[in-house]
Order: structure tokens, then sequence, then C-alpha cells
């Protein structure tokens, strides 16, 4: 860079830097009337290119800059408008910064209708039985697989399978696993396992403050419904309407005052009735004693003296 263009960045061009005016009908001209304000400075953008900023009174815009920039072509007296733009200033509002759907999801947000496509390169899936590995219609087959065959209720085909012209469906490992409810396209991989087990970990754990203060764990409740592989070993299904965790899924670490062996709750305490002695007989006088007063009683109330209380 040279010292005429280190001078230019730093001095800027007194055409460009005069025409206000320019710069103030360009950015009236591109917004809205009266939402130009006062001039706020001037920034050199380089040799003859100056950038006018002007304060901007439309609502929503608070912080915000309208920005013109005019240029001077070499050994010309004619300044010319290059851009304007509206800028966000160093204490102007913005909105927040996008975050894509599949991170601003979360959970209970589904509703009726609502369609939540799967990524194909999810990690809590990986792919189920798509039949690559069953063996090929002219495959040989084992004499033991022949006898087999034989002794099964198989279906019995016009020639070997590779002379067919479809394959039979019937005795094939992909039927098997259709009618076994099996052939999926994906199925939970152990990354997704993992992370629904941390999910209902803290959600219905042994950490929890009902766990924390329950009698006793849901692996002695008989309320809790097991579940089959390897989910039923650290968690079940909690069967119980009044319990705070009724058809969820649960760890067996898990408690609550719902225990189906919980100590049976005391009666409420009711007081004892009042006991009346009805063989004794208790005086009460209906006026006071003329000896229960403070000044002692006189036999004549005229030579009583006075200003006693």
């Amino acid at each position: 860079m040279s010292a005429a263009t280190t001078r230019s960045r730093r001095t800027p061009d007194r055409l460009c830097a005069e025409a206000i005016d320019l710069a103030r009908s360009a950015a009236e001209e591109v917004a809205a009337p009266g939402v130009v304000g006062e001039h706020m400075g001037m920034v050199s953008e380089g040799d003859r290119v100056v950038t006018h900023f002007f304060e901007c009174k439309e609502f929503g815009y608070r912080g915000w800059r309208w920005a013109v920039t005019v240029v001077r072509a070499s050994r010309a007296k004619i300044v010319t408008l290059d851009e304007t733009v509206l800028l966000p200033g160093s204490d102007a509002l913005l909105a927040p910064e996008w975050v894509p759907w599949s991170e601003r999801l979360r959970p209970g947000d589904l509703g009726p209708g609502d369609l939540l496509p799967t990524d194909a390169e999810d990690l809590r899936l990986e792919p189920g039985y798509s039949g690559e590995d069953e063996p090929a219609p002219n495959s040989a087959v084992s004499g033991e697989m022949a006898e087999l065959v034989e002794a099964e209720d198989a279906e019995v085909t016009a020639g070997a399978p590779a002379n067919l012209p479809i394959t039979p469906s019937r005795g094939t490992i992909a039927a098997v696993a259709e009618e076994l409810g099996m052939r999926r396209a994906r199925v939970l991989s152990r990354y997704g396992l993992y992370t629904a087990a941390d999910r209902w970990e803290e959600a219905f754990g042994a950490k929890t403050p009902m766990a924390q203060a329950a009698p006793a764990t849901c692996v002695s409740c008989a309320f809790l419904v097991p579940v089959g592989g390897s989910l039923g070993q650290a968690f079940g299904v909690c069967a119980n309407e009044f319990a705070p965790a009724d058809g969820r899924m649960v760890s067996l670490s898990y408690g609550c005052g719902a225990h189906s062996e919980a100590a049976v709750m005391p009666k409420t305490p009711r007081p004892a009735p009042p006991v009346v002695d009805e063989t004794q007989v208790e005086p009460f006088p209906l006026r006071p004693s003329p000896d229960s007063g403070s000044v002692p009683p006189v036999p004549d109330e005229t030579t009583a003296e006075l200003g006693h209380s």
C-alpha cells in the first residue's frame, strides 16, 4: 500500500465529505418519508470514497443507520452516488441468530398432523434387515437342509429355484422376518438406545427428588411392568394411575410414594371425647362475695372514707 493510499484512507476527500445533501437525498429516496434522521458522521472507505451515516427513525430498527457511499472519479469535480444501505450500529437491535428447525424442536412440539422427517444419517438409527445376507436361489442345499425341507411343511416347486421365474417367498428369511414383524428399514442403534436411556434416567431415575424420598425402588413394586430386551435390565413401565410416572418408562432404581408395598398411612387423629363428672356438684355463685374486693366491708356506708377505689 502506497503512502498516497494510506493518506487518502485517513483523510476523506473534501468534495465527497461535503456531499451530505446528495447522500441525504439518496437515503430519503430509498427509505420511507420521515425515517432519515440527523447526519451521524462519515468514514473514508478509500481513495475518493466516503460513506455518510444518517440516523434511522424507522420503528423496530433501533440503533440502525442509513449508510450512503459517494465516490468521485479521478480529476473529476462531480460526486456520484455509489451505494445506499441500512446497516446496524454497535447498539442495534438485531434478530436472534438463525437456528435450524431440527435444533429448535423440543419434546412435545409435535402436534396432530405434523410430520417429523428423520435424517438419512441419523446416528440414533441403523439399517435393519435388508435381505442382503439371504442365500441365492441357486445356492447349494446341504443334505440336512433337504431332509428338513421334506419333514417340514415347505412349498413344493416344479424344479430348482434357479429355473423359476420368481423366487419363492415361502420359507425365505425375508418372509420369516416380515411375519415376525422384524423387517424394518431401520432399527434403533446403540447410540439411540443410550440417549433414550439417559433421557429416561434423568426424568425418572434414582437422582430425582421423588426417588430420594421414596420408601422403596420400582424394582420391588407390583405396579412395574417389565419390558423385554436389554432395556428390561434397567427400565420398566409404571402402571400405577396415582403415580407421577404412570405410563412412563422408569428406571428400576426410581421410586415414589405410591409404591405397592409402602407402609399404610396412619389414620387422622381424633380428639378424645370430653369427660363429665356427674357425681359431684360444683357451686357457682351468681354474685361475687362481699369480701372479694380490695377494700374491707364497713357496717355503715356513711362513715366510709371517700376516694377509695
